[in-house]
């Protein structure tokens, strides 16, 4: 089985990378990556924009970012960078921590930022990039805490709780918003898009707030659909089956019969049969209203 390619990355380590006058270089990290342009000017080339870049100015970046950084065409550039894997720190940092770095990574407003030469967490990186030759633990940590100020606001409210409470309201809101069917159209993944999470902790917080898994929630609507179906409609069992969003016959008969303990076709027979006479018996009371307001209105005239 083959290891992937981060386990061969340097972690927290200043690595140095120089690139030529007027090269160009599309920068193929893993991890989160602090990248900062120790000497020489250039671009950041990204789409149709064309930003400058000094001496000084700091990247972040959270794996692969399509954009280049190009040299100036007068000297080359120097760069100095080092790598942080959420996933290596185990112990070191919380689940919630970790899972917010996962989901902030899949976002293209919080996964790549360029900061000024003159930004503090830009000047500290300066520091360390000049005594790149450490290796102590105090050295390791000054790096992380880089990653932690340049993350700001968001991860410490992660690392608070407050972030597992904002996920947890967002669902609230999203279920509120929409009608249940919304489940049967929306992946699970698609949903911890929605929510602003990680798939992992959407689990955990859509168990808590609906009382099952997202699976078990799936299935209590596709039967109750069904349900419905059978006791107001003339389709087949089969037909409602696929309307119900089951892709055979024989799944969807277990999965009734062992939800209501009774095959569909008599669920059909019982309830189908109390549903008709309910609705007859609605009809028979509204016509005697009917015509009892008709004999009133003409014994008045």
């Amino acid at each position: 089985m083959n290891k992937p390619d981060y386990i061969y990355e340097p972690h927290l380590e200043i690595r140095e990378f120089s690139l030529s006058a007027g090269k160009e270089w599309r920068p193929n990290l893993t991890g989160w990556t602090l990248l900062q342009i120790g000497s020489g000017s250039g671009y950041w080339l990204q789409e149709q924009s064309r930003t400058e870049l000094a001496a000084g100015t700091v990247f972040m970046l959270a794996g692969e970012i399509e954009g280049r950084i190009l040299a100036s065409q007068l000297n080359p550039m120097c760069l100095f960078y080092f790598s942080v894997f959420p996933d290596r720190l185990s112990g070191l940092i919380t689940l919630g921590e970790r899972d917010f770095f996962k989901q902030a990574a899949t976002r293209k407003d919080f996964a790549f930022r360029l900061l000024p030469p003159t930004h503090p967490v830009a000047l500290k990186m300066n520091e360390l990039s000049a005594n790149r030759t450490q290796r102590g633990l105090s050295y390791r940590l000054a790096m992380l805490q880089l990653l932690v100020e340049t993350a700001g606001d968001e991860l410490n409210r992660a690392s608070s709780g407050q972030e597992n409470t904002d996920a947890t309201q967002r669902l609230r809101l999203f279920l509120k918003q929409h009608p249940q069917d919304i489940i049967l159209e929306t992946s699970f993944n698609e949903l911890a898009q929605m929510t602003c999470c990680t798939p992992r902790h959407l689990s955990r917080i859509f168990q808590e707030v609906v009382g099952m898994s997202f699976s078990d929630k799936r299935a209590e609507i596709r039967l109750g659909r069904a349900r419905d179906l059978l006791a107001t409609g003339e389709s087949k069992v089969v037909e409602v089956a696929m309307e119900s969003g089951y892709k055979s016959l024989s799944s969807f008969n277990l999965m009734f019969t062992r939800r209501f303990g009774i095959s569909p076709g008599r669920w059909r027979k019982k309830n189908g049969a109390e549903a008709e006479n309910i609705s007859q018996q609605i009809t028979k009371a509204s016509r005697l209203g009917m015509g009892k307001a008709r004999r009133m209105e003409m014994g008045q005239k």
